[in-house]
C-alpha cells in the first residue's frame, strides 16, 4: 500500500510538471500533502517540519551561493573567462558546446552540483544569450558532468557505498576512473551532437559579428569593479578552497563570503540594495522550490513511504540475475535511486543487493562500484535539490529538462557501465555463472 502510493505520488508529480498542469513548486507543495493526509493526517505537520529542517541548510546555501556569484559577476570576476572562451570559439557554436562540457567538468572537481551550475552558468549564459544558442544543451552538458564527476570520494553516493559495504573508499573510487574516463568521452559526444546542431541552426559568426558581439560583451556596466578583481579573485578562491576542505559548513562559507562581497564592492547601502534587488527574483524562485520539495521529501520518508518503495524495487529483482548481480545493480541503481534517496539506496537496498551477489562469488568493493553508475539518473529525481537551482539558472521548465535530458542521460548511464565492464572495475558474471 505504501509502496503504491510513493510510486503514484512521483508519477503524478511527474506528470503534471511535464504536461505544464502544475509548476514545479505548487506540485511539490500539495501533491505530498494530498497524500499525506490519506495516509497519516495526524502526523502530517510533524513530517512536514522535519523535511523543512533538513532542507533548510541546502536552502540557506543556495540562497547566499547564487548571491555570491551573482555579485561576482556584477563585480566582473568572470569577464576575462567569457571574452577567453568567445576568442577561442571564434564565434562557433561546436566549440562553445564543447567547450561547455569542459569547463563543466573541471568545475565540477569540487563534487557539489550547485556550486558547479552557479559559476557554470555564471560564466556561460551570457555568450549563449549572445549567440542565441539553446539554454538547454547547457543544462543537459552539465547534468552529465556532474553526473560523472559526482563519483568522486568528496561527492558522496561513494562514502556511502563504501561505507555499507565496509569497504576502503580509495578502492571503491580508483579503479572507477576508467569507467568515469569513457563517460567523459561520451560527454563530448553528446557536445559535439548538440554543437553541430547549433552549428547549423545559427551559424558560425563571421569575424565582424564576432568583433562586434565581443565589443558589446565588453561594455562595462557601472557595477563593474575591476580594480576589486584582485580581491574577488581572491575571496572566490578561498570560497572554493572552504568548500573542498569542509573548514566550515557550506551554508556559513557562502554566508560569510556573500557578507564580504557585499561589503567590498559595494559599501554603501543603496548600492547593496541594488545588487540586493536584482537578483532577489533568482533567489526567492529557487529557495521556493527547495523548501516546497522539502514538504515533498518529508511526507514520502516521515509515512514510511520511501522504505515501502525500497523493499518493492528489491523484490522485482528476479533470482535469475543473481550470476550478474554486478551490471544489474549498475541499471538498478539509476531507476532506484530515481525513486528513492541516495541514503535509501546504499544503506537500505545496496547490502542486502550485495548478500546475494556474494553468493556468486562478486565481492562488496565490486558491489559498490556497480551502485554507482547509475548515479547520472539521480541527477533528474524531484529528490534532488540542486536540478531545481540548475532549471532556473538556465531559465527553462523543469518539466522540458527532464524531457530533453533523460535519454542523454540514459545513454551516459550505459556508456559507464560499458567502459566498467570493458575494463574489469566490475565483473559481467560471477564465478559460478
Amino acid at each position: 500500500m505504501l509502496s503504491l502510493a510513493g510510486f503514484a505520488m512521483i508519477a503524478l508529480f511527474l506528470a503534471l510538471i511535464m504536461t505544464g498542469r502544475l509548476s514545479a513548486l505548487v506540485a511539490l507543495a500539495l501533491i505530498p500533502v494530498g497524500f499525506g493526509l490519506f495516509i497519516d493526517p495526524a502526523g502530517l505537520g510533524d513530517m512536514m517540519r522535519d523535511g523543512l529542517v533538513k532542507l533548510a541548510p541546502t536552502g540557506a546555501m543556495l540562497m547566499f551561493g547564487i548571491l555570491f556569484f551573482s555579485i561576482m559577476t556584477d563585480a566582473g570576476l568572470f569577464d576575462p573567462l567569457i571574452s577567453r572562451v568567445l576568442r577561442l570559439a571564434k564565434g562557433d557554436p561546436l566549440k562553445i558546446l564543447v567547450g561547455t562540457a569542459v569547463i563543466g567538468t573541471g568545475v565540477a572537481l569540487d563534487g557539489d552540483g550547485a556550486t558547479t551550475y552557479v559559476i557554470c552558468v555564471t560564466a556561460l549564459l551570457p555568450i549563449y544569450k549572445a549567440i542565441g544558442l539553446r539554454p538547454q544543451y547547457m543544462a543537459t552538458l552539465l547534468l552529465m558532468s556532474i553526473g560523472i564527476m559526482n563519483i568522486l570520494p568528496w561527492g558522496g553516493p561513494t562514502a556511502r557505498a563504501a561505507s555499507a559495504m565496509h569497504v576502503d573508499v580509495s578502492d571503491v573510487f580508483v579503479p572507477m576512473i576508467p569507467a568515469m574516463a569513457v563517460g567523459f568521452g561520451y560527454l563530448l559526444m553528446v557536445a559535439t551532437v548538440f554543437g553541430l546542431r547549433e552549428r547549423r541552426r545559427v551559424g558560425v559568426l563571421s569575424p565582424d559579428q564576432e568583433a562586434a558581439l565581443e565589443h558589446d560583451m565588453e561594455e562595462a556596466p557601472a557595477c563593474r569593479r575591476p580594480k576589486l578583481m584582485p580581491f574577488n579573485v581572491a575571496l572566490t578562491g578561498a570560497l572554493l578552497v572552504g568548500l573542498i576542505t569542509g573548514i566550515l559548513p557550506l551554508p556559513i562559507l557562502f554566508i560569510l563570503a556573500t557578507a564580504l562581497a557585499l561589503a567590498v564592492n559595494y559599501p554603501s547601502l543603496a548600492e547593496q540594495r541594488e545588487r540586493l534587488e536584482a537578483h532577489s527574483y533568482n533567489v526567492v524562485s529557487v529557495v521556493g522550490l527547495i523548501f516546497a520539495a522539502a514538504i515533498f521529501t518529508g511526507v514520502l520518508s516521515g509515512t514510511g513511504m520511501d522504505d515501502a518503495m525500497s523493499q518493492s524495487l528489491l523484490s522485482i529483482m528476479p533470482d535469475s540475475l543473481g550470476p550478474y548481480m554486478a551490471p544489474a545493480t549498475a541499471l538498478f541503481s539509476a531507476a532506484a535511486t530515481y525513486a528513492v534517496t541516495n541514503d535509501a539506496f546504499y544503506f537500505g537496498m545496496l547490502p542486502i543487493l550485495a548478500s546475494t551477489a556474494e553468493v556468486y562469488g562478486i565481492s562488496g568493493v565490486e558491489m559498490a562500484r556497480a551502485s554507482l553508475i547509475g548515479q547520472p539518473i539521480h541527477l533528474l529525481s524531484p529528490l534532488v535539490a540542486s536540478t531545481y537551482l540548475l532549471v532556473n539558472l538556465v531559465g527553462v521548465e523543469y518539466g522540458d529538462n527532464q524531457r530533453a535530458s533523460i535519454l542523454w542521460v540514459a545513454g551516459l548511464v550505459l556508456a559507464m557501465l560499458v567502459g566498467a565492464l570493458a575494463f574489469g572495475v566490475i565483473p559481467l558474471a560471477g564465478a559460478t555463472a
